[in-house]
């Protein structure tokens, strides 16, 4: 198997089985390899060990889950990932430099600092615009080409564009672009952002790299302007729509559906699909 089709087996492993004990050896042994030779691929594709991507990602879906789900217990949200109380404020507060109740406390609900741009603040409207300007939907599944990338956002449009002319000869009048996105880039460094980058396809496809992303229930805001100015929108709809909706994000993943790129003047038109249940 390819060193980076492995890797994101991997990584697709890890994700779903988060919220439990995983240990090198368990994912090594899912994609058939010895736990040595299985740490150097990883370790080399990615630049971080497996012992570090797995402790990080927990830390970092646990910090999303602090700045969702107010309602739950920082004891509660710690147990989740396999850490007991005491635990969970050390690792927190070495991770982030804070304690896991001052990372709530700042989760402030009118502007947060664009870690694309530090000399930028992201401010949000009130709870009532963002509700009038989102959807719920069922979205269909949808069968893609995908091409994992971990790193800086700053690199999407480049990436799209590589993207892009790769598979050129698959686009269609229909075909949908598709970003599927796993971290918040306000928890997560903007460094080690975790997105795959799509478009659809016909079912009968037969590049290796296609797969069903699963539909559902979603929470649909459609954004229209400046590329620079998603960030902001997307941290309004979680830290003020999502976190008091009475709705929760489940285990699938949020998705981008491109509906209109104009490159040349940074403006596009996306909807922003939160997976809700």
């Amino acid at each position: 198997m390819i060193t980076k089709e492995l890797v994101n087996k991997s990584i697709d492993y890890i994700i779903r089985h988060l919220d439990e004990e995983i240990s090198i050896e368990d994912v090594a042994d899912y994609c058939h390899l010895s736990k040595y030779h299985f740490s150097r691929v990883f370790k080399a594709e990615t630049g971080e060990s497996i012992y570090a991507f797995i402790k990080r990602l927990k830390m970092e879906q646990s910090a999303l889950r602090l700045k969702l789900e107010k309602d739950k217990s920082i004891t509660d949200i710690g147990v989740d990932f396999g850490y007991s109380s005491s635990n969970y404020s050390s690792a927190f507060k070495k991770h982030y430099n804070i304690s896991p109740g001052e990372f709530r406390k700042a989760m402030n609900i009118t502007d947060v600092p664009d870690p694309f741009c530090s000399e930028k603040i992201a401010w949000f409207q009130s709870f009532e615009e963002y509700a009038q300007q989102i959807t719920i939907m069922e979205l269909d599944d949808f069968v893609v080409i995908h091409e994992r990338h971990i790193g800086n956002y700053i690199e999407l449009g480049k990436n799209w564009c590589k993207f892009k002319e790769k598979y050129k000869d698959y686009f269609k009048e229909d075909t949908l672009l598709i970003e599927r996105f796993y971290d918040d880039p306000s928890i997560t460094s903007v460094e080690q952002c975790l997105y795959d980058i799509c478009m659809t396809v016909d079912n009968n496809c037969s590049l290796d790299n296609v797969i069903t992303i699963k539909g559902g229930k979603f929470a649909v805001y459609r954004f229209d302007g400046l590329v620079q100015d998603i960030f902001a929108v997307f941290q309004g709809v979680f830290n003020i729509w999502l976190a008091d909706s009475g709705y929760e994000m489940d285990k699938r993943y949020g998705l981008d559906i491109y509906r209109d790129i104009d490159t040349q003047n940074k403006h596009v038109v996306v909807d922003l699909c939160i997976p809700i249940k």
